[in-house]
């Protein structure tokens, strides 16, 4: 399931959900690949593109790229000397990424970086680059998200936003059992950044659920 809402409802937020011609075709090769679920939907990559536009980010990372419809949606607000990190560990899905890209004309705003993201976080952090960042989006491994969230966070400046992916994980997070590893990493996140006071936060409804976090 993409989105815990009824499947007309989904239908509906879909469909009123703007996206380019390109988005959509992107979309449609993505949706006939057996891991297409790890897409995300039209609504959440218009959601992302106007938190990064409302906020005036220029610089931004994407932790977890796929087959690039979440970085086209966000290097589209980007201004034109804006810049998108992606951080991805696959080069067959990344190349679906790059075609799509360079026909939406954005691939001189993205960065992609073919390596483990919190080794591309640690460079960034080790190269001065706290509070540089305006914008992040966390949809990878959920079992590294605790790690990303804190690099992230460093990088970020006072203001800028975290946009977390899979928060509600098809509501396995609200079951009192224990679960998986994916499970348990998401339900402890959850819990810590609720009770963070370094930021403001709000888990949102929006597909599996996203957590959007801003710094103090």
């Amino acid at each position: 399931m993409r989105s815990l809402l009824p499947e007309a409802v989904d239908k509906y937020v879909a469909s009123l959900a703007h996206e380019t011609d390109v988005q959509a075709r992107l979309r449609e090769e993505t949706s006939k690949l057996s891991v297409a679920g790890m897409q995300i939907g039209a609504d959440q990559g218009a959601f992302l593109s106007l938190l990064v536009s409302a906020i005036g980010a220029k610089h931004a990372i994407e932790i977890g790229t796929f087959t690039g419809y979440s970085a086209i949606s966000i290097a589209s607000a980007l201004p034109e000397d804006g810049r998108l990190i992606c951080c991805d560990v696959s080069e067959e899905w990344t190349e679906i990424a790059k075609r799509y890209w360079k026909e939406a004309r954005l691939d001189a705003r993205i960065d992609l970086r073919i390596a483990p993201a919190l080794d591309t976080l640690n460079d960034f952090l080790g190269d001065g680059g706290q509070g540089t960042f305006d914008f992040v989006f966390i949809d990878a491994d959920k079992t590294g998200y605790d790690a990303y969230y804190e690099a992230c966070l460093d990088l970020l400046r006072p203001g800028g936003l975290i946009a977390i992916d899979n928060t509600l994980w098809g509501g396995a997070v609200a079951e009192t059992k224990k679960g998986d590893a994916d499970t348990e990493s998401l339900k402890s996140l959850n819990l810590k950044i609720a009770s963070d006071s370094r930021v403001d936060s709000s888990l949102l409804t929006i597909g599996d659920g996203v957590t959007l976090v801003r710094k103090r």
